[in-house]
């Protein structure tokens, strides 16, 4: 069934909200209450704080902390340089490395990264997108030297490329290209790390370039068609890779709204799967997600508000039934949070989870006359986006022409005038202003770190064996010219010293650059 068709059942009031309240419970088709029967009874939502700044040993040690404070799974931030498929040594590098996230060179900061961590149990997510199969691989190849199998491996790599051209713009390569990668690693893990979520599909970018609620679930679904049209495309089955698929969604401040945002894409997505590729397995049409509290929703004036922001976003998030969450920190509108503001963020969780008894109910805001009806509503809105997007050619052709990126322009702008006119309120900015400038003593990163990291690197380029880093080079820009999956060609480069920036570079030279329409 086209989108078109789903559509019109919508319209004519197929998807009601009474029905599939009382008849479809959680775990059960089409999961608008939750994908698991049971909920947080059976299994607590996974803890994973977002972290990564400065050196590998940093990171490490912040991760080691957040590890032994009760977080219950990883999240790696890396430095801009890092997503771009830089070196720390490259002269556009200078002056960003280690200041968004963690520099990753060279197989040894991912040693260095993760030092004590076993890799076997906890769970990994890497917010990496244009060099993802990079970043696996060097993941990939870490855990083969400590004889971790890579049957036992689990987490996830954000890996989508489309929405870096929509909202992000840290991309690299030319969509198709791009996209490639893309199903290069789906491929690769299907049949060798079987545990890897191979992509996060992510509408948190875009919702904090400005979209809307509507047009987060909309545009991130239309992606994840065509993610899934370009797997099959490339050979692959829908139940092959599906169940490995998960989301990202933000969560904002419209406390209600953002509920049913969650309950409708994951009864859209279910609608959309089931009826386009028919799959055999459950899992493939259930929507698994991780949600972050809204970072745009920050303000620097009045930053100890930001902590009941994030308090309600995340109960939102809970009342939504994600699978994991992180909790931004309350200082971050002013600059790396603070190990006291860290923890802040982690016990915020902490406290919805075992103080408040809504973990022992599922879904506790569904038959809720207000939740279902924007429910409704969100799920109407989101079709019709999705249907337009496929009218123009689909996700890519759209993100050629800019069509998304307008969308995401206009809206912000008008949130903006909304807020300037005064119609819509922010505590501390516009409304309960005053003119009290905000105390901040926030994490400095030492300005000797990118100077070391830089040493560091020419150090280890020094004592390496350059013809085995050529050769392994030379066999990757074969496998790139050709049409075989980069993945393990990339593990073995990575294997024999090469750097990101030198496995990124025959890529580059391969396939190319690419400026995305800015949608202005």
């Amino acid at each position: 069934m086209n989108i078109r068709m789903v559509l019109v059942r919508v319209l004519s009031g197929e998807f009601m909200p009474n029905r599939g309240k009382e008849d479809a419970p959680a775990g059960s088709p089409p999961y608008r209450r939750g994908i698991h029967a049971g909920m947080y009874r059976d299994r607590l939502w996974t803890m994973r704080q977002y972290a990564g700044f400065s050196t590998p040993a940093k990171t490490n040690e912040r991760f080691r902390s957040l590890l032994d404070g009760g977080q219950t799974g990883i999240s790696v931030a890396f430095d801009l340089p890092t997503q771009l498929g830089l070196d720390s040594d490259d002269h556009q590098s200078t002056g960003e490395v280690g200041k968004v996230g963690v520099a990753i060179d060279s197989i040894h900061d991912m040693r260095v990264l993760f030092d004590g961590i076993d890799l076997a149990r906890v769970s990994t997510s890497m917010t990496i997108n244009a060099p993802a199969t990079t970043l696996l691989a060097l993941y990939v190849a870490v855990a083969d030297e400590r004889g971790v199998r890579r049957e036992e491996i689990s987490g996830t790599v954000q890996n989508d490329i489309l929405k870096e051209y929509m909202a992000r713009g840290l991309y690299v390569y030319p969509p198709e290209q791009s996209v490639r990668l893309t199903t290069d690693l789906m491929n690769w893990c299907s049949s060798h790390a079987p545990r890897w979520n191979t992509i996060s599909v992510s509408g948190y970018h875009l919702r904090e370039a400005g979209c809307t609620a509507a047009q987060e679930v909309g545009m991130t679904l239309s992606n994840a068609l065509f993610y899934a049209r370009s797997a099959i495309d490339s050979g692959m089955e829908f139940d092959q890779f599906a169940p490995r698929m998960s989301f990202f969604f933000a969560c904002h401040n419209n406390f209600l709204e953002e509920i049913a945002k969650f309950r409708a894409a994951r009864e859209l997505w279910h609608r959309l799967a089931h009826d386009e590729f028919g799959p055999s397995d459950a899992r493939s049409s259930q929507l698994r997600f991780h949600t972050q509290t809204s970072g745009v929703t920050l303000t620097a004036q009045q930053p100890l508000n930001n902590a009941i922001r994030v308090s309600y976003q995340a109960l939102a998030a809970v009342l939504g039934g994600t699978q994991s969450l992180h909790t931004n920190s309350y200082d971050e509108a002013l600059g790396l949070p603070t190990e006291d503001s860290v923890t802040i963020a982690l016990r915020t969780q902490q406290i919805i989870a075992e103080e408040t008894g809504i973990a022992s109910h599922v879904d506790p805001l569904g038959g809720s006359e207000a939740v279902e009806g924007l429910t409704e509503k969100i799920i109407a809105e989101s079709l019709s986006i999705i249907e337009k997007i496929d009218s123009l050619g689909g996700a890519m052709e759209c993100v050629k022409s800019g069509h998304q990126q307008s969308m995401i322009h206009e809206s912000a702008w008008e949130q903006l005038q909304r807020v300037e006119s005064g119609s819509e309120l922010v505590v501390g900015v516009n409304s309960h202003s005053n003119d009290d400038e905000p105390e901040f003593e926030g994490m400095i990163i030492d300005p000797k770190d990118e100077h070391n990291k830089v040493e560091e690197l020419v150090q280890m380029k020094s004592n390496r064996d350059d013809d085995q880093v050529r050769q392994s080079l030379s066999v990757l820009e074969e496998i790139c010219r050709g049409d075989g999956n980069v993945m393990d060609a990339l593990i073995d480069a990575i294997k024999s010293e090469a750097t990101v920036g030198e496995v990124n570079g025959v890529m580059r030279n391969v396939f190319g650059t690419w400026i995305a329409p800015s949608g202005v």
